[in-house]
This record gives C-alpha cells, sequence and structure tokens, in this order.
C-alpha cells in the first residue's frame, strides 16, 4: 500500500500551470489585444493560488507538523513568508505590463518572463523540501490515521466548487494510473449522475489524456465528449 502523500498530486498539478505559463508568456504576442492584460490576469491568479495553497498547508498540514517536527514546520512557515514577498514583487511589475507603451512592451513582456522564472525556481526548490524534508518527517512521526484525518478536514474545508477546481487543476499533471482512480471515486460518489460528474471534472484534460481514462474506466461511449 502507498503511503499517503499530502503535498504530491497538488505539487504536480502546481509544477505543470507554473512551467505552461512561463512557456505561454515568452512565447506570446501582448502587443496584439488584450493580451498583455489576459496574461498579467494569468499571472496574477496564479500567485494568488499560491498564496492560497501555502495558507492551507499552513492551516492542516503544519499543525501536525509543529507537533512531531518543529524544526521543519519553522523553516517552511518563514518560506512561505518569504515567498510571499517574492509574489507581491512579481504582482507588481504583472500590473505594469500592460500600461507601457507599445514600443517598450516587448522588453516589459521579457522582463516579465525572466521574473517569473525566478519566481519559478524558488518556489521549486521550496516544493522539493516539502517533500524531501517535510513529507518524510511526518511519515516518521505521524500515524496513516493522523494523516488521512489531515486529509480530511482539508476536504471538509472546501466547497463543492472549490473541491471541484481542485481536481481539475490536479488531473491533467498526474499519472493515467492516478488519474483514474482520483476519476472512478469521484464517479463513485455522484450518485445518480456519473455522467455529469465525469464531464464536470475532466474539463481540463486532453482529448488523449480523456481518451486514455476512457479506456482505462471502461466508459459508456455516450460520456465521450
Amino acid at each position: 500500500m502507498s503511503k499517503i502523500d499530502l503535498y504530491r498530486h497538488v505539487h504536480m498539478g502546481q509544477r505543470a500551470r507554473l512551467f505552461t505559463l512561463a512557456i505561454e508568456l515568452g512565447a506570446a504576442d501582448v502587443s496584439r489585444g488584450d493580451a498583455a492584460a489576459d496574461h498579467a490576469e494569468r499571472c496574477l491568479a496564479l500567485t494568488q493560488e499560491l498564496r492560497e495553497h501555502a495558507d492551507h498547508e499552513d492551516t492542516f498540514i503544519h499543525r501536525l507538523l509543529r507537533e512531531r517536527a518543529p524544526e521543519a514546520a519553522d523553516a517552511l512557515e518563514a518560506e512561505h513568508v518569504r515567498l510571499d514577498a517574492v509574489f507581491v514583487a512579481l504582482d507588481e511589475r504583472v500590473r505594469a505590463l500592460p500600461t507601457h507603451p507599445g514600443a517598450a512592451l516587448a522588453e516589459a513582456q521579457h522582463a516579465l518572463y525572466l521574473a517569473l522564472n525566478e519566481v519559478i525556481s524558488a518556489y521549486l526548490a521550496h516544493l522539493h523540501v516539502e517533500e524531501t524534508v517535510a513529507m518524510p518527517a511526518l511519515w516518521e512521526s505521524a500515524s496513516d490515521e493522523e494523516l488521512e484525518a489531515v486529509y480530511a478536514a482539508f476536504r471538509a474545508s472546501r466547497t463543492p466548487e472549490e473541491a471541484l477546481t481542485d481536481l481539475r487543476r490536479m488531473l491533467p499533471a498526474v499519472t493515467p494510473a492516478t488519474r483514474a482512480t482520483i476519476v472512478r471515486d469521484v464517479i463513485e460518489a455522484a450518485g445518480g449522475e456519473p455522467g455529469s460528474a465525469f464531464v464536470a471534472v475532466t474539463t481540463t484534460l486532453s482529448s488523449e489524456q480523456l481518451g486514455r481514462l476512457h479506456e482505462d474506466l471502461a466508459l459508456p461511449e455516450a460520456w465521450a465528449l
């Protein structure tokens, strides 16, 4: 039986969206239409998501970590404060992007691209510490029942809309086997409307991922999009 990992899948989703945003910002023609404002909005939405994620960790994971491995908890809390300051600085640069005149917009875009990648580099290092220091410390010091209770408390705190967003963010980044397990649980919990639940949760999947999921779950053809 695999260990309960409180970080793994959500972090995989975050990495995928960070990398995608960096690639698409670097390649965008922000001189056309509302492209600069649209990319600024995407950057702001992502930093807000990362702040909320840190708050969730502080509330649901780091409380137990503080009891069992206080030094690791101190380090992660300090990192969250540091990263929030980095997000604020990036947000200021992001908000300024659409205000640059045409002649300066290309250089402003590239400067933002570099700043975003610097933030991503710092954030990836933070994720690595959580995954290789904090989680092993919890495996060593907490029972499976305690870790499951942490996960259950987080799930209970989410509205149905928030839970759906969480799954949509995560599913494209995990393996087909993991994706099938998660979606199977969603379908089973949906009661009388499994097809609607399947469609709602899989909107962020590529056509290839969706086809593989249909194959893995042996779903009715009527559920195909």
